[in-house]
């Protein structure tokens, strides 16, 4: 009888075994249809077409050009940057949103990286400019470390909004880099509707100083770009110009001989500058007190590496061509960019400062 019981006993755990055993198997079917485990990395292409295989998730990002640490701010990452170029640390709407960047370490300096100041950040990524990506000596000394880098790099203004839409990409933010280019894309339209069709020989003459009173732009650069974009005849985009390290200059007796209508400088004090010396005087742009100095936000409007491009487009419009824009309201405009994109509720005290261009950027030391 105490066989019996034991062989009945032995049997009902054999079939509960068997049992679990068949549950397990289809409860494991079930879950093998869904991923089993997150990637550890990912394969990015870069603005110049490198292939860079970087971690999945990113944490820490050395921005070592402008573009990417205005771009993590955008996309509200600003608390992943880890090491910086020393020009955002001027930019004080930037450094009040992210008050960390005013420690941050600044690990390029006059092109070269200071390779151990860089490791000691412990960046999962570093965003570079291509002039970087262009040096041997810069680029073997990252690749010794094995940090991963990506080149920032564009001239117009459908590389911009890749560029954009990339280092989205690397941060988990797609849908705020497709948001950023839809609006860039809206001010274009809205504004080429208006001056699409006026005549080159018709359009407002245009030098933009970049920077220095006689820096300036170039065909095939953003800045040239989207001044076409605005309906401005830029004088300098069809003429030949000194290059120094990547950066065009204009001799002022050239300035003087294409004599433009309107003149905008998007560096501090380079506007009054103009105005007051005497040597740009017998320009019709400085006759006529139509030297403007250019908005600053975040950065400065229209520079190159500025993502503040899309108003810049907005205001230089409707600068060169108040009557076909009295109803563009410039105020409202930018609140409502730096609120959609920055998440910045801003004054009019502020909005005011930030159009007039002023006290927005720390003078270089």
């Amino acid at each position: 009888m105490k066989d019996f019981r034991s062989s009945i006993t032995y049997r009902i755990l054999l079939l509960c075994l068997v049992f679990s055993l068949l549950l397990t198997s289809g409860c494991s079917k079930l879950v093998s249809n869904e991923p089993q485990s997150t990637k550890d990395t990912i394969t990015i292409t870069d603005t110049i077409g490198r292939q860079v295989e970087i971690p999945a998730q990113i944490d820490r990002v050395a921005c070592l050009c402008p573009e990417s640490g205005y771009a993590l701010a955008m996309f509200g990452k600003g608390d992943k940057i880890v090491a910086v170029v020393g020009g955002l640390k001027r930019d004080l709407i930037l450094t009040e949103m992210y008050p960390q960047i005013k420690d941050l370490p600044v690990p390029k300096s006059s092109g070269a990286i200071n390779i151990e100041e860089l490791v000691k950040s412990r960046p999962d990524v570093v965003f570079v400019k291509k002039d970087t990506a262009s040096s041997e000596a810069e680029t073997a000394k990252l690749n010794k470390t094995g940090i991963p880098f990506l080149v920032i790099e564009f001239n117009n203004i459908k590389e911009q909004q890749e560029a954009i839409a990339m280092m989205g990409q690397v941060v988990g933010a797609t849908d705020k880099a497709r948001q950023y280019n839809n609006y860039y894309q809206k001010c274009i339209d809205r504004i080429q509707e208006r001056v699409g069709t006026i005549p080159e020989r018709q359009r407002v003459r245009v030098y933009h100083s970049i920077s220095e009173a006689t820096r300036t732009d170039v065909r095939g650069s953003l800045s040239g770009d989207w001044m076409q974009a605005a309906g401005a005849f830029n004088v300098s985009t069809n003429e030949p110009l000194k290059s120094m390290e990547g950066k065009y200059y204009a001799g002022l007796e050239q300035i003087l001989l294409w004599d433009p209508d309107v003149i905008l400088a998007n560096e501090i004090g380079v506007a009054n500058y103009i105005l007051t010396n005497k040597q740009w005087a017998p320009l019709k742009a400085v006759k006529n007190r139509k030297v403007l100095q250019m908005p600053n936000g975040i950065s400065r409007w229209g520079h190159p590496s500025s993502p503040e491009t899309p108003l810049a487009i907005l205001w230089t419009a409707q600068v060169l061509y108040s009557d076909k824009f009295a109803d563009l309201d410039m105020v409202a405009e930018t609140k409502a960019f730096y609120n959609d994109f920055f998440g910045l509720q801003l004054t009019d005290e502020v909005v005011d400062r930030i159009l007039f261009g002023e006290g927005m950027r720390m003078a270089k030391q």
